[in-house]
């Protein structure tokens, strides 16, 4: 690595850690956040008696994960002002994300509270708990503990797949090392900083994971 390289790593680690902070994350959390609401409703609505109700879901997550997220995006944000539904970059992130988040926790959502025991829905009927409450106080507390593995892997996933962001302009990490790379096509060294921040987030994230499974393997076994 020449002293060029290294000046120009120097001089672009700061930016690129910036907008990890400011950009990558926030995006991350915001749309994991609304992603999560909006699978749960998607998983109860396709557990729902109601054929028409079930059938919207299934179709919704159908749609989602039988399209490639880098579509969805450019749906969002190419595509949607031609019905003059137009968004800055960053919103149409968070809708694309926090949709393709969805439609995929939704089946990790679903199958949790089928892996509920029989017993527990037996004895949540049988103490008069409406359905409303059967799901706030009981099923659904029991099956966030089954859920925490796939979801945790859903929100790394997430982490890495905000790359994709930079298509649609958003100034994110991998933006911000292309625009820096772009004036000396030293593209390997800026693409290597940014795969190491990314890593960075996701052994974060791994070591979260693995501790919030051990507490509650613990508070299981209690």
């Amino acid at each position: 690595m020449d002293a060029a390289t290294r000046e120009l790593i120097w001089h672009n680690l700061w930016p690129m850690l910036q907008a990890t902070i400011t950009k990558t994350i926030p995006l991350t959390a915001i749309s994991f956040a609304i992603g999560l609401v909006l699978a749960v409703i998607v998983a109860l609505a396709r557990m729902s008696p109601v054929r028409l109700v079930s059938a919207i879901a299934q179709f919704y997550i159908s749609i989602i994960r039988g399209t490639p997220l880098l579509v969805q995006l450019f749906i969002v944000f190419y595509a949607l002002p031609q019905f003059h539904i137009v968004l800055a970059s960053f919103p149409a992130a968070v809708i694309a994300f926090s949709l393709n988040v969805g439609g995929y926790a939704a089946e990790v959502v679903r199958a949790a509270i089928l892996s509920v025991a029989k017993g527990q829905w037996e004895a949540a009927q049988a103490l008069g708990l409406s359905y409303r409450q059967m799901m706030r106080l009981i099923i659904l507390p029991q099956a966030s503990r089954i859920a925490v593995p796939p979801l945790s892997n859903t929100l790394i996933s997430l982490v890495k797949d905000t790359s994709l962001a930079s298509t649609i302009l958003v100034t994110e990490l991998l933006r911000v090392a292309q625009i820096a790379a772009a004036p000396t096509f030293d593209f390997f060294a800026l693409y290597g900083v940014a795969a190491i921040y990314y890593w960075v987030i996701c052994l974060i994230l791994g070591f979260a994971q693995t501790r919030l499974e051990t507490r509650l393997s613990r508070h299981i076994a209690r």
